[in-house]
């Protein structure tokens, strides 16, 4: 049986169909659309297709435009925009039924030399002195509508061990803060390019809940509409997501029925490798009346 790593490597890797145009699989998670993350970075995977290897990709800007159905493939369309002597430029179109469900546009650059500082990485405990984020789902499983359980539960092909374990279903306001070490649970063999859109896919995993925690709510309520709206991302410096890495969030602001996200990705040995920033839909219903 192929474990939850290998089958997350084969959908990463997209089937070229054309010059620029690529297919990507996708899996029901449990959730009503696919998961952002695996589109972001199955988008970004198909941009890395069309240039050489020796220009990693350095940045990215999304937009999610229509929740995708996981029941079809992904067409994704690269268009070329760009080849200049050190920086290279795609836009990648997410296509399902004929109408785009996403948007992604990356900047790719030739490796040089500069001037370099980094913000340091917070005093954390090690992955080692940690519990897996397993353990804890195990533990407020019960508070789970039946409906999402097995989504919840799923075996994932990332590792989480989160710093100060949060409970989603506790009603009380905490600061928009959280702290967690993630890797790839198995060792890949894999290029640059693979890295990197491996580590798109976890950078959406949590992230937009941290708006959420200053007002005690959680995806699982019943009149919350949640969706991503965007997502950027930068690379900094060399990394392997089958290694140990800080995810380090937080949520400045929340208006307007949104809130914005920010991650900074360390290594263990304290090297910034990657930033990131999403703005999160967060719209509260009305309960329906009773009939």
């Amino acid at each position: 049986m192929k474990s939850v790593v290998q089958d997350l490597l084969d959908i990463i890797q997209l089937e070229q169909l054309e010059n620029n145009l690529f297919r990507g699989q996708t899996r029901a998670t449990g959730q009503k659309s696919i998961f952002g993350g695996l589109v972001a970075g199955q988008a970004l995977m198909a941009a890395c297709r069309t240039v050489s290897a020796d220009r990693p990709v350095h940045s990215l800007h999304a937009y999610f435009l229509r929740p995708g159905d996981f029941s079809v493939p992904i067409i994704y369309d690269v268009d070329r925009i760009r080849d200049g002597q050190s920086f290279t430029t795609r836009r990648v179109n997410a296509i399902q039924h004929g109408r785009p469900i996403f948007s992604l546009a990356a900047s790719f650059q030739v490796d040089e030399a500069g001037v370099e500082h980094q913000t340091d990485m917070p005093e954390v405990p090690m992955p080692d002195e940690l519990s897996d984020d397993e353990d804890v789902r195990h533990q407020v499983a019960a508070n789970i509508p039946e409906k999402f359980r097995a989504a919840f539960l799923q075996d994932r092909p990332v590792e989480f061990r989160p710093i100060k374990p949060v409970n989603g279903f506790a009603a009380e306001p905490q600061d928009p803060t959280r702290l967690v070490w993630f890797r790839i649970k198995d060792k890949i063999d894999a290029d640059v390019a693979t890295h990197r859109a491996l580590l798109t896919f976890c950078s959406d995993f949590g992230l937009m809940g941290t708006a959420m925690l200053p007002h005690g709510i959680n995806f699982f309520q019943p009149q919350l509409q949640a969706a991503s709206i965007d997502h950027a991302m930068w690379f900094h410096r060399p990394f392997r997501v089958d290694e140990w890495l800080l995810y380090s969030t937080d949520a400045p602001t929340a208006i307007g029925a949104r809130g914005i996200n920010r991650g900074l990705i360390y290594k263990q040995d304290g090297t910034l490798v990657a930033s990131v920033v999403q703005e999160g839909l967060m719209r509260i219903r009305p309960p329906t009346p009773l009939s």
